[in-house]
């Protein structure tokens, strides 16, 4: 990073550098073989806000609450990963999503991306269908983390300045956890 004349303007840096390659890795998919996103929604959710006190400073970013899920995974009934724990389950439970996700989440998300399978006699299928097999799908797999805010915030994070940390107290990941906990709350 640049010089900056203030420890505001470092933090103005910072949150502009990892909003922004949040951003083109939602456009871009992360080596996966399409984008992430499908509306833009979570790439127009993305924000972050810092503050700068006498003995502190205040670094929040935001998005919409499925973008932890996004970014962090969560893990199918059958297979899959999570690297924060989240996961589906029949029965419920801490950190977990009892049942299925909703088909009608997926309505839209299918339309956007064109899906449109057809059944053994070649006729199109039901749109309601196709949306209970995608959840289904989801529910048994998980969603795969994509990390495409982790990444990011972990890059910029390195090149912070070692007087900032050492003045401040940071630790990345206990930094990052908070983040993520309180974006968690704000959007459930």
């Amino acid at each position: 990073m640049a010089e900056f004349e203030s420890i505001d303007d470092l933090l103005n840096d910072f949150r502009k550098r990892v909003i922004r390659d949040a951003k083109r890795n939602l456009r871009s998919g992360l080596n996966r073989k399409y984008p992430i996103q499908a509306s833009g929604k979570l790439s127009k959710s993305l924000k972050s806000y810092s503050k700068e006190s006498k003995n502190s400073i205040q670094l929040s970013f935001e998005m919409e609450g499925y973008g932890v899920f996004q970014d962090r995974g969560v893990k199918g009934v059958k297979s899959g990963k999570s690297l924060d724990g989240y996961r589906y389950t029949r029965r419920g439970g801490a950190g977990s999503f009892k049942g299925m996700p909703p088909p009608s989440a997926f309505d839209k998300w299918n339309v956007r991306k064109g899906i449109a399978p057809r059944d053994k006699t070649g006729k199109f299928m039901k749109r309601k269908s196709i949306n209970f097999m995608m959840a289904r799908s989801v529910f048994e797999k998980g969603i795969k983390p994509s990390l495409f805010f982790t990444k990011p915030f972990e890059k910029y994070f390195k090149t912070l300045p070692d007087e900032l940390m050492e003045a401040f107290g940071f630790d990345m990941e206990q930094l990052f956890e908070q983040i993520t906990k309180e974006n968690f709350k704000r959007f459930k």
